[in-house]
């Protein structure tokens, strides 16, 4: 199926076709293309980081494989749950139809922190340490993942005058002659912002292991509380928005935490660097002078520990002279006081 999609306030226009290509009779869609692909760029940020975060990667990865089936059996059933209508009731199997389309992001996020973070304290990792990794690897997944809805044509918002307004064939059943909240531009945009925000936070600011993770909790909790506000294909428990109920809590969970542990000063990898050598963790010079990481990891500074490997060196060298010098000095005194 392909929809037509319009921006006229920007001048823009496309074409999108749900379906990327397909294998024989199987249909392989662009939603699950655009989700696997900010999944795997989230890998590549994490295995990048876990040198940084002092993460032990063999574990980790035991970890994000729990966290990944989890979470895809969780983000499934929270859609199924709170669905409307009793389509999943009266014929149950087409819960495994998850190809079909319909799973939910903080279902997802909910059985990736359960089941990823039961199977990291098992395998005797720093959990708060993988929390913050983890919700870094969340909004670059979101933040690419929004695009798959893109696409679908789907979480699209209320009607509106913005010069970006949008329009397609699926709005326009809602809203004819009318253009409508991207919504899924909105989230998508934020949560890259987001990413970026701490990202470097956590490489030069965090004080303790957990911080990260908690300010995810609120920045993407404000940020899913106003835009899902304007969505018009919300899962809703009678009145109300269920991911806007979860949001709120979120945003109220993390505020609370960042109160509560504003004293704390607990690193087990990179931070504050005033927190890091308080709890033992040294850097080397080169790494102090190093200018800020990049977003997938640092370049490591060469030159400086080359100067540092020479002036070692030349220590090392002057002090051996010095040494084999003393002998002969004494010899020369010895031989003129006889």
């Amino acid at each position: 199926m392909s929809h037509q999609v319009d921006f006229p306030g920007l001048g823009l226009s496309f074409t999108v076709n749900e379906v990327a290509f397909s294998i024989g009779s199987y249909d392989i869609r662009w939603y699950g293309v655009i989700i696997a692909f900010g999944f795997l760029l989230a890998m590549i940020y994490a295995f990048r980081s876990v040198k940084k975060m002092n993460i032990d990667l063999d574990r980790l990865i035991d970890a994000v494989i729990a966290g990944t089936l989890g979470g895809i059996v969780c983000a499934r059933l929270y859609y199924v749950l709170f669905y409307p209508g009793d389509k999943y009731w009266n014929d149950p199997i087409q819960i495994l139809y998850i190809h079909d389309g319909g799973i939910a992001i903080y279902g997802g996020f909910i059985g990736a922190m359960v089941f990823g973070g039961l199977v990291a304290k098992w395998r005797k990792l720093h959990v708060p340490a993988v929390l913050d990794l983890a919700s870094l690897g969340f909004l670059i997944g979101q933040g690419v993942g929004r695009w798959g809805n893109f696409v679908n044509q789907e979480c699209f918002g209320e009607t509106t005058t913005l010069p970006w307004g949008m329009s397609s064939d699926n709005t326009q059943r809602m809203f004819p002659d009318s253009l409508v909240h991207p919504c899924f531009l909105y989230e998508s945009i934020l949560c890259l912002l987001g990413f970026v925000l701490l990202h470097f936070f956590t490489r030069r600011l965090r004080r303790y292991d957990g911080q990260t993770f908690i300010l995810y909790l609120v920045w993407y909790g404000a940020v899913r509380f106003f835009i899902e506000g304007a969505r018009t294909d919300s899962l809703m428990v009678g009145p109300l928005r269920v991911s806007q109920i979860v949001a709120a809590g979120s945003v109220l969970v993390g505020v609370a935490l960042l109160v509560l542990f504003r004293h704390r000063k607990e690193l087990s990898g990179c931070g504050s660097p005033y927190v890091m050598e308080s709890v033992g963790l040294t850097k080397t010079k080169a790494e102090a002078e190093a200018p800020a990481s990049t977003i997938f990891g640092d370049l490591p500074p060469f030159e400086e520990e080359d100067a540092s490997g020479e002036e070692a060196g030349e220590l090392a060298a002057s002090e051996e002279k010095t040494a084999s010098t003393e002998p002969k000095e004494e010899a020369e005194t010895e031989n003129t006081e006889q």
